[in-house]
């Protein structure tokens, strides 16, 4: 069933706390050491989690900060599992994370724990987060949540400081036995820098690479801010003929009416900032995402579902025929239509051409 992104979002992501212990390079957030004395209240995240729940009950991801410094962490996700809904979380890889805690996560019924390992050695990872010692804590982590069978998904996010080490990265994630490989490409906000970000052909090179490894990984592959990677799978696809008569045609697979298909078999293929998805900060502000903090509402004062229909803002970004450049007119912009949170991050316009795209639609030769 294809869901209308215009009435509710595929995933919603839940900044329970900013605090964290982690000062990581890249960190959307500038997390802080202390939760904000404004956060939602116990009451608010009650009611949130409702006001979610009559969206279609889509998915729900805790995330922070560290979401393990909110003390209600696991009373609010027993409270949305016994709804029905399918929640996950990222803490970060800290002493927070004990066998008490991960016990606990699988009694109420998570279902998806994601930790983070940013390069394949101690030096490259720790560099990376900030914090010495963080790589092998995270293994120990690991460990702990394969004692207690917990699903697991590795969150990498790509940059100059690991480009070069992802095959070792690889290889590390399919050791570990984890059911998920989660890419985030690097968005220059926060403290992630733009001269930390890969360059238009290094963003190529990884989503081809990617795409040959999905073919023989033994865990699923997802992006996140790599929308143009939609983009490559497909093109990949018919060059593989992999795509055939009868079965998704090409100039389908290309329009508007098959955004739903997924090269990876995951997230519809549509799903960009505040399209199918849509963030809520640890003090209710909601926003396209975490990494396009653009306020669009706030949920102490609107539920969630009026903000999302309604805002001009997601609007906006729904249509993909009003972005710009060379966006606005490419073939593929109902299946990719590029980050809006790096074409704001770079531009300050959410409606710009995504930045780090080595794509040249023909119709776009044709205007300039």
């Amino acid at each position: 069933m294809t869901i209308d992104y215009n009435k509710n979002p595929f995933i919603v992501i839940w900044e329970v706390t900013r605090a964290c212990e982690l000062r990581c390079v890249h960190c959307r957030a500038n997390a802080q050491t202390l939760p904000h004395p404004h956060e939602l209240s116990h009451k608010q995240g009650i009611k949130l989690i409702d006001d979610i729940y009559e969206m279609d009950n889509p998915m729900l991801v805790f995330t922070g900060g560290d979401c393990m410094m909110r003390k209600d962490l696991f009373e609010l996700a027993d409270y949305a599992i016994k709804k029905g809904m399918r929640v996950s979380m990222t803490p970060s890889a800290t002493d927070n994370v004990t066998p008490a805690k991960i016990k606990k996560a699988k009694e109420v019924g998570l279902a998806r724990w994601g930790l983070s390992l940013d390069g394949p050695t101690p030096k490259i990872h720790d560099q990376f987060r900030g914090t010495s010692g963080s790589f092998n804590l995270t293994l120990s982590k690991i460990n702990d949540l394969k004692v207690y069978d917990m699903p697991l998904q590795i969150n990498t996010v790509i940059s100059r400081y690991n480009y070069d080490y992802l095959e070792e990265m690889a290889a590390l994630v399919e050791e570990l036995g984890v059911i998920m490989w989660y890419i985030f490409l690097l968005v220059p906000t926060g403290r992630g820098q733009i001269n930390d970000c890969l360059t238009p052909a290094e963003h190529e090179k990884v989503f081809r690479w990617l795409y040959e490894l999905n073919k023989t990984a033994p865990f699923d592959i997802k992006t996140t801010a790599a929308q143009h990677h939609r983009r490559v799978v497909l093109q990949q696809k018919v060059k593989d003929n992999m795509i055939e008569r009868g079965k998704i045609h090409y100039a389908d697979a290309i329009s508007d009416t098959a955004s739903h298909i997924d090269g990876l078999n995951r997230a519809p293929k549509s799903v960009n900032d505040g399209n199918g998805f849509i963030f809520i900060s640890h003090t209710g502000d909601v926003m396209p995402s975490g990494l396009l903090p653009i306020k669009v509402g706030n949920v102490k004062e609107k539920p969630l579902k009026d903000i999302y229909r309604h805002s001009p803002i997601l609007k906006e970004l729904r249509d993909p025929n009003l972005y710009k450049g060379k966006c606005g007119v490419c073939d593929y912009r109902f299946v990719c239509g590029g980050s809006r949170s790096r074409a704001y991050a770079v531009t300050g316009d959410y409606l710009e051409s995504e930045p780090f795209c080595i794509y040249i639609p023909e119709a776009y030769h044709k205007i300039k």
